[in-house]
């Protein structure tokens, strides 16, 4: 979970996502990002640190992360017993964006952590060594989730939620999702309008036969093999496919949609 300073990153806006993020960072306010799986987060995350110069430090969640992989531990070394920051406390001391991603996967005495740190007290107690660090004022908190996700056991609690700036991020529609196909893969035209149409035709089976769909992460992936020379019924299967479900019958049907709309070759 190390820190980053990204570069170069290619970010195409859908709304006012970039200028709410700005104020909010102006502000000292932390952010909350919905959306479903690939269409997007992750990117204006890194796009947004580039954007602001701030460090990034980038953690997965999961149902085994601690409070001490947030905070930090003490571990032993060759010359005793010595305290390590993790990168939410590094964060805090030095300033920077700390994105918890899906954190939702997190479990909740975990979650409860931030609290402090999300609203106007800006503070992380660390119980193991006796401090309460007041954050930097470059340090952001910022969570995402998939809602889609959410069930009785997983989702987040209000006095969690109620923390945050909300905003919500979809799929980006056609003509938005093919200019941002073709700026990261170089596809021609006809390739890339098949593609989308492909994506946006799967994605209407949602809640039916899938329980996810063809993300624009997805999207890109399969538009990257066929650039570099694979058959594209084999790149939509490797990337769009397969992915997808692990039912025979649903694949099938997904192939023959895939052949529906790909371009003569």
């Amino acid at each position: 979970m190390p820190s980053t300073k990204p570069e170069n990153i290619f970010y195409q806006p859908q709304g006012n996502e970039v200028e709410l993020f700005t104020q909010a960072a102006n502000n000292q306010l932390p952010v909350l990002i919905k959306g479903p799986t690939g269409c997007g987060k992750t990117r204006f995350i890194t796009h947004m640190a580039e954007k602001l110069n701030r460090k990034l430090y980038s953690i997965a969640c999961h149902d085994d992360l601690t409070a001490s992989d947030l905070i930090g531990r003490y571990l032993i070394g060759p010359e005793g017993t010595y305290w390590q920051d993790g990168p939410l406390t590094r964060a805090v001391k030095e300033g920077g964006i700390c994105y918890l991603d899906e954190v939702v996967e997190a479990r909740k005495d975990t979650t409860v952590v931030i609290h402090p740190l999300a609203d106007d007290r800006r503070e992380l107690p660390i119980d193991k060594t006796g401090e309460t660090l007041v954050a930097h004022e470059d340090f952001m908190l910022v969570v995402s989730y998939n809602p889609g996700y959410q069930n009785m056991l997983k989702g987040l609690k209000p006095s969690t939620r109620q923390r945050f700036v909300a905003m919500r991020f979809e799929y980006p529609d056609a003509t938005l999702e093919k200019a941002i196909l073709q700026q990261e893969t170089g596809l021609n035209d006809d390739m890339a309008t098949a593609l989308v149409k492909i994506a946006g035709n799967i994605r209407n089976l949602k809640d039916h036969d899938l329980e996810e769909v063809a993300s624009t992460r997805l999207l890109i992936y399969a538009g990257a093999l066929i650039k570099s020379g694979m058959s594209p019924i084999a790149a939509c299967n490797a990337a769009l496919i397969e992915p997808l479900s692990d039912d025979d019958s649903v694949c099938a049907a997904l192939t023959s949609l895939v052949k529906i709309h790909l371009p003569v070759e």
